[in-house]
């Protein structure tokens, strides 16, 4: 393709060459027809991607490519677009004049994909050179909106809606050479488009001022009022986009200015009541977002509450299923169909964590499929019972009772609705439910064998999420025997033919089991044959949700499962299918998850399984090692998750074997793959490599010897401020790591004792922005450093000793705070006025404990403080007691001071 000669001179005097345009349409032509070479024209729009007019025969085809068809000028456009984002900037500037005085005269053209693909170039190019560096544009745009051609009001609209929607605040600017800002100049114009009789100038008016609800610029502050007033009048527009536009306004204005909406809300609440309604579902489900974000915002529920007597039956027939609900096709599915690959949602494997709480996980009961208005009216139902509580029953009941009484098959999707309402107000309505529960579980209990499998599944969950009532009932008469029905129950359903119901009376049976945990000792051998017999014929999908239930019942029973009768009936299947699946497959996700619940509750009764799993282990972590590098070689794609699965199962297992693992440990190389993995770029593989650091540390120590001040140093590296802010659970596996290992190597730990105080103490003096699990391993850390090395500790205690004792004080009894305040008692003793201006805080730390169980450490902390007692005489002590509040006095009596 030959350059004019004129591309050097003004951009005007550019021209493109037949030839060229020829060639470029031609490639573009193939780019659009679905069954072409891709590869070959990705590498043709390449090289023409070298020459530096390229970008100007796109602009040329998209603005002026008459007699061309308009997907090849729309492929121009897109393609356009693409470029200016990776390389506008580096363009020569007659080509970037040329590009932007070349879109402007199309913004109002014709045809409406060209409009609409020009206003999507101008919001990319928008962006990169912002309003000072094209002002042209708001000229264009401000003439196109006052020319009372649709074409050109619509162009104009459109472009400004992208803009909006990407960088609204870009327009609310003051910038030299305009005398207004560009919003200042737009907002009324859009504002009286709420009146055009054009549905489309209607809806990117509404669309584009929408955008600013939460940036709120002054020129919409100011013009507050009219902008209500048309959201008053469009909430009964004939456009259901537009409708759908005006729910959304209010949705977000309650969300984040809700004084706003105040004097109007009764207004407001009645019409969107209304639009609750509309006949057009996504106008309905954008009104039902209002309800949950009322309840949010703590706006005063008085409010709402004369409205509950008809919104709530509007959420219950909203919560009916639909004739076109995906659901429905999904719910004949028999379970002999093979899952797609897109019916497998992205998994996510929390990575290990060791401190107070294990983060509660989010159980999503139904993401299976897209939000609708069934889900969003639930959710509602929900949030309001949790508002109101038992004041919604009798509203609610009577709707519940009435489709229940309908038997018919024609009422199905009623009954369905009505277990769903039951299901979604378990939380906040279980005061008033109470006395009746036995009876609605009762009821309950046969719907779960019904002949329709949305029904089936919807029992299940519904009476999952009574599960804490159904085990506390387990000492009332008959209790024992409803427990039992639900439980055989819900096995019955784990065997359902169909996908649907196996799903979720396998969630269900998880939530029970973590409810139950000993209760279902009685009933391991049943249990286990039924999850076993659903493990050979479940599909991909609802494996997972298998794998889980059974690692779930692995935490609930513990040691119990410890017997051969049990191991046979499910380790066989597991580690059958654990041999059968290649080191690729993400299939070993869920299985690695199960098998590290399993090694934990089996102890060293997992060592005969041991072997095999370590190897795998240690395998699967050098295959994806070496995939990070070399693909081709390891034969396998990186997905670091791999690695995250199998140290957190190695974990598992170094906690049931305990010293049994030396010798597994002894023959493989884990020690030179678990330091790659403690320095790796991925936080979550760090997590989960120094948790199991740690972990070994207790165990086996000897042999991370050779490499100590390594693991010591990567581990340490992660405690720096910017470290902790950019990774808090890795941080928190760290320093609970450099703990461990400091109690078996003693001086040894020496040489990182400095840095690791160092970055302890800011932690421990700025508890406010951290979490609590950190602070306490961050105590106890710096306990056990002290206590093996409190020469190098004890100078520097006055810097942190009242922020450390304050932590000590939240730590439960146990054998962590024990080492701690062996700690304190050898840094005290190595520089007993290093703590006298912090006594008051110690005294406070020693009267934290309800009972030392050792003997040897009583007695240190009674020294300690007589010592002070001495120290200090009956004067000075009284007043250091004087400070103190009573209770606190009291329980220092122990320790005869």
């Amino acid at each position: 393709m030959a350059t004019a000669a004129g591309a050097t001179g003004a951009a005007a005097l550019w021209q493109p060459q037949e030839e060229g345009l020829r060639e470029i349409c031609a490639v573009l032509e193939a780019h659009i027809s679905p069954n072409s070479d891709q590869a070959r024209i990705w590498q043709q729009l390449q090289h023409y991607a070298q020459f530096p007019d390229f970008n100007n025969y796109l602009v040329f085809l998209l603005a002026r490519g008459q007699g061309k068809s308009f997907e090849v000028r729309q492929a121009a456009g897109l393609l356009l677009k693409n470029n200016l984002r990776a390389a506008f900037v580096s363009m020569p500037p007659s080509s970037q004049q040329y590009i932007k005085s070349e879109l402007l005269p199309c913004i109002g053209a014709n045809n409406r994909a060209i409009r609409s693909t020009v206003g999507t170039v101008i919001s990319v190019l928008f962006q990169i050179v912002g309003v000072t560096g094209w002002i042209e544009l708001f000229q264009a745009l401000h003439q196109c909106l006052d020319s009372n051609d649709l074409d050109h009001m619509e162009g104009a609209m459109d472009a400004i809606y992208k803009i909006c929607e990407d960088v609204p605040e870009e327009l609310d600017v003051d910038v030299p050479g305009l005398s207004e800002r560009p919003i200042n100049v737009f907002m009324p114009r859009m504002l009286q488009f709420f009146q055009s009789p054009h549905a489309s100038l209607r809806k990117l008016s509404l669309g584009c001022i929408n955008q600013y609800i939460v940036v709120m610029p002054s020129a919409l502050y100011m013009a507050m009022d009219q902008y209500l007033q048309g959201l008053f009048v469009l909430v009964k527009d004939p456009s259901a986009d537009v409708r759908k536009l005006v729910c959304s306004a209010w949705v977000q204005l309650i969300e984040v200015r809700p004084s706003i909406l105040e004097p109007h809300l009764k207004n407001v609440t009645e019409l969107i009541l209304q639009a609750n309604k509309d006949s057009d579902d996504e106008v309905a489900l954008e009104a039902c977002e209002f309800w949950s974000a009322y309840c949010d915002v703590s706006m005063p529920p008085e409010g709402l509450r004369e409205f509950l007597p008809r919104l709530i039956p509007t959420l219950v027939s909203n919560m009916v299923y639909t004739d076109d609900d995906e659901s429905l096709a999904d719910a004949e599915e028999d379970e002999s169909f093979p899952d797609r690959d897109q019916d497998l949602k992205p998994r996510f494997h929390a990575s290990r964590l060791h401190g107070s709480e294990n983060g509660e996980e989010d159980d999503d009961d139904d993401a299976v499929n897209a939000w609708n208005l069934r889900k969003c009216s639930a959710a509602g139902l929900d949030v309001l019972s949790n508002v109101f509580g038992d004041d919604i029953l009798p509203t609610l009941m009577p709707l519940i009772q009435q489709n229940l009484a309908r038997t018919d098959d024609e009422s199905w999707k009623e009954r369905e609705a009505a277990v769903l309402s039951i299901g979604a107000i378990a939380e906040g309505c279980i005061t008033g439910l109470y006395p009746h529960l036995p009876q609605m579980v009762a009821f309950l209990i046969p719907l779960l064998d019904d002949k329709f499998p949305l029904i089936r599944s919807i029992t299940c969950w519904t009476l999952s999420r009574y599960s804490k009532f159904i085990v506390q009932s387990l000492g009332h008469p008959n209790g024992r025997e409803q427990f039992d029905k639900i439980l055989m129950g819900l096995l019955r359903r784990i065997l359902d033919t169909n996908k649907r119901v196996q799903e979720a009376a396998c969630s269900a049976f998880a939530t029970l089991e973590e409810e139950a945990a000993e209760e279902l000792v009685p009933r391991l051998e049943v249990i286990l044959q039924h999850l076993m017999c659903a493990y050979g014929k479940y599909q991909r999908r609802n494996l997972r949700i298998l794998y889980d239930a059974l690692g779930t019942l692995a935490d609930a029973v513990g040691a119990e499962l410890n017997q051969a009768k049990y191991l046979d009936i499910f380790m066989p299947p597991l580690i059958a299918k654990w041999q059968q699946l290649p080191n690729s497959d993400k299939d070993l996700f869920p299985l690695l998850e199960c098998f590290t619940s399993i090694a934990q509750a089996l102890g060293p009764g997992f060592s005969q399984f041991a072997e095999p799993v370590f190897v795998r282990c240690i395998s699967l972590i050098q295959t994806q090692q070496l995939a990070k590098v070399d693909p081709a070689a390891a034969g396998a794609l990186y997905d670091k998750e791999f690695i995250v699965c199998a140290l957190d199962l190695l974990s598992g297992l170094t906690e049931g074997l305990g010293g049994g693992i030396e010798s597994l440990v002894a023959q493989s190389n884990l020690r030179d793959l678990l330091l790659q993995c403690c320095v790796d770029e991925a936080p979550d593989v760090r997590q989960s490599a120094l948790a199991l650091l740690g972990d070994i540390s207790r165990v086996s120590p000897i042999h991370l010897q050779p490499r100590l001040q390594e693991f010591l140093t990567a581990a340490a590296k992660q405690l720096t401020p910017q470290s902790v802010k950019d990774a808090v659970s890795v941080a928190n596996n760290a320093c609970w790591a450099i703990g461990e290992l400091a109690i078996k190597i003693g001086k040894e730990i020496s040489p990182v004792v400095i840095s690791v105080v160092s970055c302890l103490v800011p932690i421990l003096t700025t508890p406010e922005s951290l979490n609590k699990s950190l602070i306490e391993n961050s105590a106890i850390t710096l306990g056990r450093l002290s206590w093996v090395c409190p020469d190098i500790v004890a100078p520097h205690m006055e810097h942190f000793m009242q922020a450390w004792c304050n932590a000590l004080c939240m730590i439960r009894d146990d054998f962590e705070k024990e080492d701690a305040f062996h700690g304190l008692c050898a840094m005290v003793a190595a520089n007993p006025t290093g703590a006298v201006s912090s006594l008051a805080n110690v005294c406070q730390a020693c009267a934290s404990w309800n009972e030392i169980k050792s003997e040897g450490l009583h007695n240190e902390v009674s020294q300690i403080l007589n010592g002070y007692k001495q120290m200090l005489g009956a004067a000075g002590w009284e007043q250091c007691m004087s400070t103190l509040e009573p209770a606190v006095v009291q329980r220092l009596a122990r320790y005869g001071v």
